[in-house]
């Protein structure tokens, strides 16, 4: 008894050799031309960038470094949206050429959408929130920021997350609805606010000079000028803390560089401080002895 119709098997592979002869080479073409139309959007993307950068570059009321961050995030989008496009128009029509209907496909997925749409309330949220963060222009790739308490540097922005990196390399995402505050650390300019402890005996005048004079010598140093924006304000005693009088400052410079201006300008300060005695309150134990109230002295002898 012959369980398999020899005839039938005859008309599939005449089926499946004509499919490979006609459908097959169409869908390799579909695959070459999607992979290379990826490769050139790549290119126009990249050859978009580089000319809206150098647009910004010749603008004088351009900050060159804030367009360049605008420019990269909003250029990340844009290629992220058209390769789904792409790539979601060349699987309907493969599978159209493989033999399965589209049509079914296309209508359920309104149904499906309406379905996936009330349950996908938070992911709706998150995208809706993405867009006005890109549209406002809060906070781009490239940025340092603070989001929910955590800071770090931007690493990318999606509509529906944004991921950022901080010091110790630890990556951390947060999803765009999910996000309650978002403090921008190096939008168009940043600062570096000292509070400057010295001890209660020291001239605030003299010290303030000693403090302005340092910042001018940091900015006129090639190394650091071009980083530095403005002379550093000096805006006073601020307060009178427990062992110390404090002096606060402050320091705008170009964005991201308010640490690396900051530690040098601390150290510089330190050095022209230990010139001038002037003294650095620190942590320590006064004794008193008798009722002229003279700190008891420690005489050491030398055999």
């Amino acid at each position: 008894m012959n369980f398999i119709d020899k005839q039938l098997l005859t008309d599939q592979m005449l089926q499946f050799q004509n499919w490979l002869i006609s459908e097959l080479p169409i869908i390799i073409l579909l695959l070459i031309i999607v992979v290379l139309a990826l490769k050139v959007l790549k290119l126009t993307i990249n050859r978009l960038k580089k000319t809206l950068i150098r647009r910004a570059e010749k603008s004088k009321l351009t900050d060159t470094q804030e367009a360049e961050k605008r420019i990269n995030t909003l250029t990340g989008i844009l290629y992220g949206t058209v390769k789904i496009i792409l790539i979601t128009i060349v699987v309907m029509l493969i599978l159209q050429k493989i033999g399965i209907n589209i049509a079914p496909i296309l209508a359920s997925a309104g149904i499906i959408g309406l379905a996936v749409g009330f349950g996908a309330q938070e992911l709706v949220r998150d995208v809706i929130s993405g867009f006005f963060i890109l549209l406002e222009n809060q906070i781009r790739t490239g940025d340092v920021g603070v989001i929910n308490g955590t800071g770090g540097l931007v690493e990318k922005i999606e509509l529906r997350t944004i991921t950022l990196r901080d010091f110790s390399g630890v990556v951390h995402v947060f999803q765009n609805g999910k996000i309650n505050t978002l403090s921008n650390m190096t939008k168009e300019w940043s600062a570096m606010v000292f509070d400057i402890g010295v001890a209660y005996k020291e001239d605030v005048t003299m010290v303030m000079n000693i403090m302005r004079e340092t910042g001018r010598e940091l900015q006129d140093d090639d190394e650091f000028k071009t980083h530095i924006i403005e002379p550093i304000e000096i805006l006073g005693l601020d307060q009178f803390a427990d062992s110390a009088l404090i002096i606060k400052a402050r320091l705008k410079t170009k964005p991201i560089m308010q640490w690396h201006i900051g530690r040098e300008y601390r150290k510089r300060l330190k050095i022209a401080f230990d010139k001038n005695n002037i003294e650095i309150p620190f942590p320590h134990t006064t004794v008193y002895w008798g009722e002229k109230i003279n700190p008891l002295e420690l005489n050491l002898k030398k055999d």
